[in-house]
């Protein structure tokens, strides 16, 4: 690293502890006065640290490397500024039809979270658009954004690259890049596309680059592309009440919809916010719960804020009891009946954990958090209690015979309203007369109008498969399928093992190969099951009708520079099935496909215009302690 980082290092740590001082807020930075409106929308009034530090330094125009962990504010740390400067702009010039923004993430969850956070930030601008662009969802939708002109672009560094190559996203006009999680970029192997990147950007374009970590290979980056950057290292300090009770149930994630309707059934809460992750998930869980009986409400980004208040009033009144909401959209909310918080999909960040337990035990109130986690997810609960710096106890999911035997308590509990407040008569002599005609006992006629007042719904539950325990499996001599990512490799229902030609001696991780598949295939995290990392391939768990399109484009995805060759692991059968021709047969490859690309050829289903052909992967290629995985030795 340059001397010049390490003498900055000491002026922003003092910034730091300046920025923690209370008097500090985000009307001191000069900010354009709409960007102000918006925090304000959103619930934000003081700086966290790593915004108090880098906020002054972006808004003077310098460069920035940001070393702060996940979860102390990155976000608004570097979009506030950026939205600032180019509002300001605007009102100078006139609405940019180009990109002036373009913030590159490792994974489309992450890009994803971004881009909805600078929609929220810049809600009060005119004329202003963010898209997000990231491998495995349809090209039309993003070409046709990009073509009406997308001032800020936030994407996975595969599909940029793709867009690079067809033409579509022109970063001539870029006055700003950001590199978000640079180090979980490195480590899922995009080392290569980041470079490329960078160097088909503007010269004088301003650079922030966010890490967890510095290892050689960012400080090399931030030697090569950014001028005389100020290096700013936040630690987090982020805590919650005590009087949060924080439990974590680990489910497998089809069966997370039945685990929160047993909670909801046996234990005993007011108002309930559940948060998951997409405005879509907001809706399709609301519509879930109330098929269920239970009365809910989504609230997300996309509604009116007139609407907004009122789906607010309305858990505050009583009217319902389930508020499904994304992070943005409940900052701020203060609702003193919510006693429970249900994080349904795990944030991303231990500071969004934390303004999502929030919502409740306010005001020295008691309450009640849990956390929804598959197995894979579990290494995530140590970030979290070093944030919380409280225990979060594990709970177990209630039994089928508890919730049994409370549905028909409850039920019978109906039949005595009934009989004292409602007259039965009708139906007394209707039982009677059907009694007498068709020589049916009372109890089995009772029997019959009972099913029929549950509407199909079974009165009973089975029991939810349990998430199984790694460590158990591992103890008892078998092999952990999922490497760090969980438990062996038991086949969800409509699931297959697939065979990807890459394992240890290639040195690839869980995370790398989860970000590869995900981003590239289009593929949920939540449909990629047991990975088993073996000697020189690896067995990974995934739908079992897979797609043309993905077939496709998995294909071509390569992790650590690699090919997958992705194919059928033949000596397994994928769940349900009767054998191993119920499969649909892999996308069959078009001649010359397979062998990767080389950057100036153009191509349509493929993710990454930096690969090379076979004739250009020569065995140069050096072992990177920083990554985890293989870099070539010119670029890395």
């Amino acid at each position: 690293m340059p001397e010049n980082l390490s003498t900055e290092t000491t002026e922003t740590t003092e910034n730091t502890e300046t920025a923690e001082a209370p008097d500090i807020k985000f009307t001191d930075f000069g900010l354009d006065g709409r960007i102000l409106a918006a925090l304000s929308d959103v619930g934000y009034e003081k700086p966290s640290p790593i915004q108090a530090a880098t906020i002054p330094a972006l808004l003077e125009g310098r460069d920035v490397v940001g070393l702060a962990q996940t979860g102390t504010g990155k976000t608004a740390a570097f979009a506030v500024p950026a939205l600032s400067r180019m509002a300001e702009l605007a009102d100078l010039n006139g609405p940019a039809k180009f990109t002036q923004i373009l913030v590159l993430a490792p994974t489309r969850e992450l890009a994803l979270q971004v881009a909805e956070a600078f929609t929220s930030y810049a809600k009060h601008i005119d004329n202003f658009t963010v898209l997000p662009v990231y491998g495995g969802s349809a090209y039309g939708p993003q070409l046709a954004g990009l073509r009406r002109g997308a001032q800020v672009v936030v994407g996975t560094p595969g599909r940029v690259i793709d867009h690079l190559s067809k033409g579509s996203l022109d970063l001539s006009n870029l006055q700003y890049l950001v590199l978000d999680e640079a180090d979980e970029m490195l480590r899922m192997g995009f080392a290569e596309d980041v470079e490329q990147i960078l160097a088909e950007t503007p010269e004088d374009k301003q650079v922030a680059l966010f890490s967890a970590t510095m290892p050689g290979a960012i400080r090399r980056i931030a030697q090569k592309y950014l001028k005389n950057p100020a290096e700013i290292t936040v630690k987090g300090k982020t805590s919650t009440g005590t009087n949060t009770r924080q439990r974590f149930l680990q489910v497998m994630g089809p069966h997370k919809l039945d685990a929160m309707t047993r909670i909801l059934e046996v234990e005993d809460f007011d108002g309930i916010i559940a948060f998951v992750r997409t405005k879509m998930a907001t809706e399709d869980l609301a519509d879930k719960l109330r098929s269920r009986g239970f009365q809910a409400a989504a609230i997300n980004g996309d509604i009116p804020q007139q609407q907004r208040e009122r789906t607010i009033e309305g858990l505050r009144d009583g009217k319902f009891d389930i508020l499904v909401a994304t992070d943005v959209a409940a900052r701020g909310l203060d609702v003193e009946r919510i006693s429970l918080v249900v994080n349904y999909d795990i944030p991303h960040d231990t500071e969004s954990y934390v303004h999502r337990i929030g919502r409740t035990g306010r005001a020295g109130r008691s309450g009640d958090a849990i956390l929804f986690i598959t197995p894979r997810e579990k290494y995530l609960l140590r970030s979290i209690e070093k944030a919380t710096r409280q225990p979060v106890e594990q709970m177990h999911l209630p039994s089928s015979d508890a919730v049994n035997a409370l549905r028909l308590n409850k039920f019978a509990d109906r039949i005595t309203e009934t009989i004292a407040t409602e007259d039965v008569s009708v139906f007394r002599d209707l039982i009677a007369n059907y009694e007498d005609e068709h020589n049916v006992p009372a109890a089995e006629i009772a029997a019959a109008l009972a099913v029929m007042a549950q509407n199909g719904n079974p009165i009973l539950v089975k029991d939810i498969p349990v998430a199984p325990a790694g460590q158990k499996e591992r103890a008892a001599g078998r092999k952990d399928g999922f490497g760090s990512r969980g438990p062996t490799r038991t086949l969800t229902e409509g699931n297959a093992t697939y065979r990807i030609a890459v394992g240890r001696r290639q040195r690839v991780m869980p995370g790398s190969i989860v970000g590869a598949i995900a981003n590239e295939g289009g593929l949920s995290s939540a449909q990629i099951g047991g990975i088993d990392i073996r000697a020189d391939h690896t067995l990974v768990e995934l739908p079992a009708e897979l797609s043309k399109d993905q077939w496709r484009a998995l294909s071509k995805t390569r992790i650590g520079g690699e090919l997958i060759h992705l194919e059928l692991d033949k000596g397994r059968k994928p769940a349900g099935s009767r054998g191993s021709g119920d499969f649909k047969k892999p996308f069959k490859k078009r001649e010359g496909e397979g062998g990767g690309f080389r950057k100036d050829r153009g191509h349509d289903g493929g993710f990454r215009a930096s690969e090379h052909d076979a004739a250009d992967r020569k065995p140069r290629h050096k072992k990177s302690a920083d990554a985890g995985t293989f870099q070539r030795r010119e670029k890395w």
